[in-house]
């Protein structure tokens, strides 16, 4: 084991200068500030589980040379689009070098670590992927799919709601204003977080995969019902009290007011899920053999 945190320095060593740049682009950045959270995250999951880590067992090699063909590609692609004078956008180099420290510390870990304790922290160290900023053009598609559901979901609270309304594609013609879903409108930074939220939640409250998954799966139609409201309400205003609401603190500041409000169907469903769950083979075995003991007492 010392053989592993010793080798792990020298590889945060190794990367320091990138993950510095990570750390000062998160805290620069309203869409990655979770970035600087995320390893105390993992580091906080593994020392929960200390008490039951399987010992150092045999390397899985295999995966371990897998990981460092990554962490070497990665990080070749990244130098190469620097000496070849290609302009990557921050968050594509950024991408590119925290890939490459991930895979380098992900074949750490199957080196010396070896395959049973590999196994105990696969969450941990997969969780460790939210480092990575999105690339710019992963970004704008998921900013442009966010941008046509919540524009959906806005159109059918306005048509509910019977107000007059005349939409083309993201704007919204409303009585004596014009709505438009602008990219930073989109809602991306409270979706991402929610969805994070909602891995994390999984992991620790659900133990059917099939469950974990639809909950993470939720918060896609959440992160759109969430932005659509948004973009009703705020019309609703506009049409009703004046045009300025447009420019009231609900459009600016509003954004944190209706994540929260959006966390309230999340836990709903997290609990829908917890409670449709099978319970474990010691709790449903117990179950069948209380009856029994009960049925010889009163025969008795």
């Amino acid at each position: 084991m010392r053989n592993f945190f010793f080798t792990g320095a020298g590889l945060l060593l190794l990367y320091g200068l990138p993950l510095s740049r990570l750390a000062t682009f998160a805290l620069q950045s309203s869409l990655y500030s979770h970035i600087v959270l995320i390893p105390f995250i993992s580091l906080y999951l593994i020392w929960q589980r200390r008490a039951t880590l399987p010992p150092i067992s045999a390397p899985d090699r295999p995966l371990a040379l897998l990981a460092f063909a990554v962490a070497a590609a990665s990080l070749a692609g990244a130098l190469l689009a620097s000496l070849g004078g290609i302009a990557l956008a921050r968050e594509d180099s950024l991408a590119l070098t925290t890939l490459s420290f991930l895979g380098a510390l992900t074949g750490l870990c199957a080196w010396q670590l070896g395959r049973e304790k590999l196994r105990a922290i696969s969450f941990p160290l997969a969780f460790l992927v939210f480092m990575i900023p999105l690339p710019k053009i992963l970004e704008a598609g998921v900013e442009f799919l966010l941008q046509q559901g919540s524009a959906a979901a806005a159109q059918a609270l306005f048509t509910l709601a019977g107000t007059t309304v005349f939409a083309d594609g993201l704007v919204f013609q409303l009585p004596g204003i014009t709505l438009q879903i602008a990219p930073e409108c989109s809602g991306i930074h409270s979706s991402l977080a929610l969805f994070i939220c909602s891995i994390l939640a999984g992991y620790f409250f659900l133990r059917s995969p099939v469950r974990r998954a639809a909950l993470a799966l939720a918060v896609i139609p959440l992160a759109l019902l969430r932005n659509g409201l948004r973009v009703f309400v705020l019309g609703e205003l506009c049409v009703r009290k004046g045009p300025e609401m447009i420019d009231s603190p609900l459009h600016h500041q509003g954004g944190p007011y209706f994540f929260v409000l959006s966390l309230i169907p999340f836990f709903l469903l997290l609990l829908l899920l917890m409670r449709t769950e099978r319970p474990t083979s010691a709790a449903s075995g117990s179950s069948k053999t209380n009856p029994a003991k009960t049925a010889d007492i009163s025969s008795g």
